[in-house]
């Protein structure tokens, strides 16, 4: 079918579907497949912003949809929400002038569907009508970081079951943009990888590190089945790639990183100029009402300003909260949840301390969250997940079903309000009982306890020198534990846990919540201090 462009001077309305572009490309949508779909001609300027399609999850109440799209400056924009050839709510607003963009934001609508969506521009006697079909409303969660985020479903454990399991989750609806880089804040996506779709078994494992997100779609789906109404996922991954590309000038700026980028570093293997994700593949999505988002990013910064990551990852979460909050016009939360997983294990050639770094920094150097540095947040501890025989490198674990289960209790919990635990046990309260050798930990949980002799270690300082030493587990109960110290004979400064690359073998950390099976998270600790701390003088 031929598309038609401009014809002033006519008074019928030409109907056109939402699958429209100028000059932006959209990739072969290997879900369902579309009829009626045209491609219009270039000078034709009325159209939905790129990623509200066919089948996409709008957010639901409390918080208003956010519908918007460019135009010619000057028309009168209508948009139309329908069920069952029923009007349900109609906006109008005007096309604004430089940006020829329009924007409506819908009254909050409970979760459920379908629905129809018309747009109607009105310039002079012409009319141009926009429809897209089958939209649900929802919970809206994006997925973003590096390649642990962008690995598919084919690519983890029992891939062909979770393939095939999709037939129940038909209202969990998928989206993947496609890797994007650009100097300057883009509007729109400039490109799709996976325009929205009902998730099918080709499309959530198209290939290696390509759509659709593993972590994502594992975690949506953990989601339908607690909340039991649509859910949308929007997956924006790049692997190989450091924070500093995901995050604004601005918020660089905050952290004093360099403007002019960094050296090159083997643990990067994707775009590494400051902000040039962020431009290209977050920015665009900004006007989108969420409800949240989940982040699993850091094995990029073990070399790069690994030192600055206890600024730049609260500084991103605090500057897309800004940001998004600001482009839906409030309906975005300004604390929305966010979710992310601290760093799983590595086989590494060397004994350094730089994985644990960067899992202590992920949290802001206090070693959980929620914290007045990182509010509303959830993490999933995944250093217990290890993987020695991954085809993709022990870096890249393959059970992305544990980690999406994990990030589900906190968004829960955190998100959803529920009553859970979703984090494993911390130490509340420390005792030195340095007459009989024994350190004394309080958990705030209680605790399972598997004993293994060098996860622990003691800072023990002599004649202005510290030196880390074993601290064996010794006696325990329900919410205690003792270290054996007796190793120092110098003062005891500090005490770690699971600070090593490679900390444990799979799901066999001495550490975990008797009931939930979650790992006690690393920590760095002084004595003076009752519960972990900014310690990152000893955490260097």
């Amino acid at each position: 079918m031929v598309a038609p462009g401009f014809i002033f001077g006519l008074v019928l309305p030409l109907i056109l579907p939402a699958d429209t572009s100028k000059g932006w490309t959209l990739s072969h949508n290997r879900g369902e497949p579309e009829d009626g779909i045209c491609v219009l001609k270039q000078n034709v300027r009325f159209r939905f912003a790129s990623y509200i399609n066919n089948y996409m999850v709008l957010q639901k109440e409390p918080a208003g949809a956010v519908i918007w799209g460019y135009g010619i400056f000057g028309a009168t924009v209508t948009v139309t929400l329908c069920q069952d050839k029923e009007t349900i709510m109609e906006k109008v607003t005007s096309v604004k002038a430089h940006s020829n963009s329009w924007m409506v934001v819908l009254d909050p609508t409970k979760p459920g569907g379908p629905y129809e969506m018309m747009a109607q521009q009105t310039f002079g006697r012409t009319n141009f009508t926009l429809r897209v079909h089958d939209v649900l409303f929802g919970d809206v969660w994006l997925c973003s970081g590096q390649s642990n985020m962008q690995m598919t479903v084919s690519q983890i454990f029992n891939a062909t079951r979770e393939l095939s399991n999709t037939a129940a989750y038909q209202s969990v609806r998928i989206f993947s943009v496609s890797l994007t880089e650009a100097e300057q804040e883009l509007e729109d996506l400039a490109k799709i990888d996976l325009q929205w779709s009902k998730p099918t078994s080709e499309n959530l494992g198209h290939g290696v590190f390509k759509y659709m997100s593993a972590v994502c779609w594992l975690f949506g789906r953990n989601l339908y089945d607690t909340l039991h109404y649509p859910i949308g996922l929007i997956s924006s991954s790049w692997g190989g790639t450091p924070i500093e590309a995901w995050s604004s000038g601005r918020s660089l700026k905050t952290c004093g990183v360099p403007t002019r980028g960094f050296a090159q570093s083997d643990s990067v293997t994707g775009p590494s100029k400051n902000s040039v994700l962020w431009n290209a593949m977050i920015h665009p999505l900004h006007n989108m009402t969420l409800k949240g988002m989940i982040w699993y990013q850091g094995e990029s910064n073990i070399n790069v300003n690994r030192d600055l990551y206890n600024c730049t990852f609260p500084a991103l979460i605090e500057d897309w909260r800004q940001a998004f909050h600001r482009g839906s016009q409030g309906q975005t939360e300004r604390f929305f949840p966010f979710g992310f997983v601290q760093l799983s294990s590595y086989l590494s050639a060397t004994s350094d301390d730089k994985f644990p770094q960067i899992r202590w920094h992920q949290t802001a150097d206090f070693g959980y969250v929620p914290n007045v540095r990182m509010p509303n947040t959830f993490m999933a501890v995944a250093m217990d997940l290890c993987d020695r025989t991954s085809p993709y490198g022990s870096i890249h674990p393959r059970d992305k079903q544990t980690v999406a289960y994990r990030l589900h209790l906190g968004a829960r919990a955190v998100a959803y309000g529920e009553k859970l635990i979703f984090q494993g046990p911390l130490p509340e309260k420390m005792e030195l009982l340095a007459d009989r050798g024994l350190l004394n930990l309080t958990y705030s949980q209680q605790i399972q306890v598997k004993k293994q002799d060098k996860i622990f270690e003691i800072s023990c300082c002599s004649d202005r020198q510290c030196k880390w030493l074993p601290a064996p587990m010794g006696t325990f109960s329900a919410q205690t534990l003792a270290l054996n110290v007796s190793s120092c004979r110098g003062t005891p400064a500090a005490v770690r846990y699971a600070w090593t690359t490679w900390p444990c073998e799979y799901k066999r950390c001495p550490l975990y919540h008797p009931s939930s099976t979650l790992p006690a998270p690393p920590f760095i600790a002084f004595m003076t201090d009752q519960i972990p701390g900014d310690l990152s003088k000893l955490a260097k």
